[in-house]
């Protein structure tokens, strides 16, 4: 009798545990050429702010990590995701081998842009932080602290890049992260969580959920304990994410979803992005006596 292959139940990545959705909910996902993969969990607010809380539970033992320890973590998770390229590239373009050869770029490509950040970690402070000159007596140093908790819209294309590409300078800085995965692709984020989890990044770092957008932004924007939103949005989500955010007073650095980031280019990583999910504290002290 042949063997009847065992097909993987997805499950969410939530403060370093696999979750189903808490209302049981689920979606189903097929390949390109139709084929079932798995039902895919459905997340509802609820989920959001489990993980929201995840998160805010593990940013005080992050942050307190030194830069350097970071930065091997970073490093840590791309060595992991490059061993494991093909089980990604099956993930991105399931039952489509033609495109392997484009998803194994996309997998090469997340792993190059860890790295980048993992060589940021301990380098981002000399630039981002000064001593101002002031003509009293005393010295003026202005030093980058983590937000907090930061809320990631991932794009519905290069669904692992480009998440890669929102997630590596919050937690490169000592944030903690809600990521929504895409839309139209969120299994390689599903996989993802699982290398997430044999990784050295601590449970609740970066939590991912899956599910639909109109259901899950209008929380994202007006949850009081998300300091930052960050992704690519449409122009009406847009505005309701812009709306609740003054509401709630927390930043929002969104790419439209009309004009498609190149996830690839050099110019979707740097030191910018990092800027953009820190903040500056300035200290006054005193000289001599």
């Amino acid at each position: 009798m042949p063997r009847l292959p065992i097909t993987k139940t997805p499950k969410v990545y939530v403060g370093g545990a696999f979750i189903r959705s808490e209302s049981g909910r689920t979606f189903p996902f097929k390949d390109a050429r139709g084929g079932f993969v798995g039902h895919i969990p459905q997340c509802t607010r609820k989920d959001l702010r489990n993980a929201v809380e995840a998160a805010a539970k593990a940013g005080p033992g992050w942050a307190k990590r030194t830069a350097y320890n970071r930065g091997q973590i970073l490093y840590r998770l791309a060595e992991m995701i490059e061993a494991r390229t093909g089980e990604l590239a099956a993930a991105l373009s399931p039952g489509e081998p033609k495109g392997l050869a484009a998803a194994a770029r996309e997998v090469g490509a997340t792993v190059d842009r860890l790295i980048h950040y993992a060589g940021w970690a301990d380098k981002y402070e000399q630039l981002l932080g000064n001593v101002n000159p002031v003509a009293a007596p005393y010295f003026n140093f202005t030093v980058t602290e983590p937000m907090g908790v930061i809320g990631i819209l991932a794009p519905a294309e290069a669904p692992l890049l480009g998440l890669i590409s929102l997630i590596a300078p919050a937690i490169v800085s000592g944030n903690t992260v809600v990521a929504l995965a895409s839309e139209p692709k969120p299994y390689p984020a599903i996989v993802l969580g699982e290398m997430l989890a044999t990784s050295d990044l601590p449970g609740g770092v970066v939590n991912l959920l899956t599910g639909f957008r109109k259901e899950l932004i209008p929380t994202f924007a007006t949850h009081a304990h998300l300091r930052a939103l960050s992704g690519v949005a449409s122009a009406a989500e847009t505005k309701v994410l812009q709306l609740g955010a003054a509401d709630s007073i927390k930043r929002v650095h969104l790419h439209p979803a009309e004009a498609p980031v190149d996830w690839f280019d050099e110019r979707a990583q740097g030191l910018y992005p990092i800027r953009n999910l820190v903040e500056f504290k300035t200290t006054w002290h005193p000289i001599g006596s």
